[in-house]
């Protein structure tokens, strides 16, 4: 690997642990439930981009399949999340 790869995904790794401490930061002071439910959203994205920086700097593809299961999980509980806020339940 380059030096100028290596830097950038170290950059890259960094300013997305900066973006999840901001995203945290939201879980826990957002006003309402909405704030955090897209915070949370927000959080598994971030995961995700995570996950496919580590394949790139390790070259595995182990790390591809973690961030597609992740993003499935992801989607299923934020659509579980709005269904729940919009009706108060998940299961009809």
């Amino acid at each position: 690997m380059s030096l100028v790869l290596s830097v950038a995904i170290t950059v890259t790794l960094v300013l997305y642990a900066l973006a999840m401490v901001i995203g945290l930061l939201r879980i826990v002071r957002g006003p309402s439930a909405q704030d955090r439910v897209l915070a949370l959203d927000f959080l598994y994205i971030v995961g995700m981009l995570v996950m496919l920086v580590l394949a790139i700097r390790y070259d595995s593809e182990m790390y591809l399949d973690a961030a597609l299961v992740m993003v499935l999980f992801g989607f299923v509980s934020s659509t579980a999340f709005a269904k729940f806020l919009l009706r108060g339940e998940v299961i009809e």
